[in-house]
């Protein structure tokens, strides 16, 4: 299998050329740095390097905190963090403390051809490697072995339908790139549960990097803008929506209107390039164009980076994601900011964390979008409630505050030498 794997993504150089040129058309990728999907590009500094993978937006955010802790103990360690998006390649200069932007080097990562792959790893020679979530590529791990450069997958994730498709098709393979690492930290119980099942021959304890991750951050002023233009008005946030779902939320802010009267539903796509589409089915301002929220009941927050304004000014957040059967997006960065969580009943991309945060007693789970307007009314109407949300979400996030700490020394005893520091 590795070797079918090897031949087929060296003849399929033209396809992914080609759809890479069609990712610039469509503004996926940046234009002077396409090289970089080939392996081009490497500045190595002197000293030791550790290459961490973060395939988006979710995986940059959660190895933020990861980043602190490895900076800290070793302050030689330089590190080189790749991403698959554009997106996370903008959102991580502007996350990084002032402090690290010097310590931290951004490249878009390889595709996984041999090459590319080999012609990465000469030039960036990294002394060790950690893998976020379920990157899994044959000719990656194949060159990195071959190389004797340690390999780490942190936040391990295998989805029950992966966990099929391996099993059933690929179980020789995926043993072989399990057995790889040095380190795998799984991301949940579940997750554990199905590695072993496929044949990872040593784990570590469960650690789940994202309840650790920083709050979403807020300009201050445009959070004083905008609460200027909301005023005392409550707002319904709908986070990371997907489509299908927002026509059912503008559905319940129509039937909320003489309830709950100034009620005001903010949209934020998942995707921002929908915000067009949302706006014409609201009639509403789009944030993406320059406005501010108005008089009327919607408004379409289509903008990137923005979500931690709009948790700090809600009176609660559904999550998008999560009325449809795509699975939910990550209840945690609500909770972080102290803005009560409305769940739906499709959590499964984040299973650990709502079931952490129901047990507690830290989010409303509704059956289907029938029952959010009835949700809002009821936490609008009791204050004290809401509070006792919040109030739980809050330990739940609090749990894991060593977490960082504790992969960041896992991660550097994979690396030749000591390090120079230690915090």
């Amino acid at each position: 299998m590795s070797r079918i794997w090897n031949l087929a993504a060296t003849l399929a150089v033209p396809v992914l050329r080609w759809n890479l040129r069609r990712r610039l058309r469509q503004g996926k990728e940046e234009a002077g740095r396409l090289p970089e999907r080939e392996g081009h590009g490497a500045a190595r500094p002197e000293g030791r390097l550790l290459w961490l993978h973060a395939a988006s937006v979710g995986e940059t955010l959660a190895i933020l905190p990861l980043l602190d802790a490895l900076a800290a103990r070793d302050p030689a360690l330089h590190l080189l963090v790749t991403t698959g998006t554009l997106t996370s390649a903008k959102l991580l200069p502007e996350r990084l403390p002032a402090e690290l932007r010097a310590r931290v080097i951004h490249r878009y990562v390889p595709l996984d051809v041999p090459a590319w792959i080999a012609r990465f790893l000469d030039g960036w020679r990294p002394d060790a490697v950690c893998l976020v979530e379920s990157e899994l590529w044959p000719n990656l791990l194949g060159a990195c072995a071959a190389r004797g450069i340690p390999t780490a997958l942190l936040n391990a994730r295998i989805s029950a339908r992966s966990f099929r498709r391996w099993r059933n098709f690929g179980r020789g393979l995926i043993q072989r790139l399990l057995g790889r690492f040095a380190l795998i930290v799984p991301r949940s119980a579940e997750d554990a549960a199905r590695l072993t099942a496929l044949g990872a021959p040593r784990l570590a304890p469960v650690g789940d990097l994202k309840l650790a991750a920083d709050p979403l951050p807020a300009d201050p002023a445009k959070l004083a803008e905008l609460r200027a233009a909301i005023g005392p008005r409550p707002v319904l946030l709908a986070a990371s929506t997907h489509p299908g779902e927002d026509k059912l939320i503008l559905a319940a802010g129509r039937e909320l209107a003489p309830r709950v009267p100034g009620l005001l539903t903010v949209i934020a796509p998942r995707h921002p390039e929908r915000g067009p589409e949302i706006a014409a089915m609201a009639d509403a301002p789009r944030r993406s164009e320059g406005a501010l929220p108005g008089l009327g009941p919607a408004y379409i927050a289509d903008t990137i980076g923005e979500l931690g304004l709009f948790y700090r000014v809600a009176s609660m957040a559904l999550i998008g994601g999560s009325l449809v059967p795509h699975g939910g997006q990550n209840p945690l960065e609500a909770a972080r900011l102290g803005c009560p969580v409305i769940l739906g009943p499709h959590m499964e991309n984040f299973s650990d964390a709502t079931a952490a945060l129901l047990a507690e007693g830290g989010a409303r789970q509704i059956p289907d979008a029938a029952a959010l307007a009835g949700a809002v009314v009821d936490m609008l109407s009791d204050p004290e409630r809401a509070a006792g949300l919040v109030a739980a979400a809050t330990r739940v996030v609090s749990a894991a505050s060593d977490l960082p700490g504790r992969m960041a020394g896992a991660l550097l005893d994979l690396l030749p030498g000591k390090a120079a520091g230690k915090a």
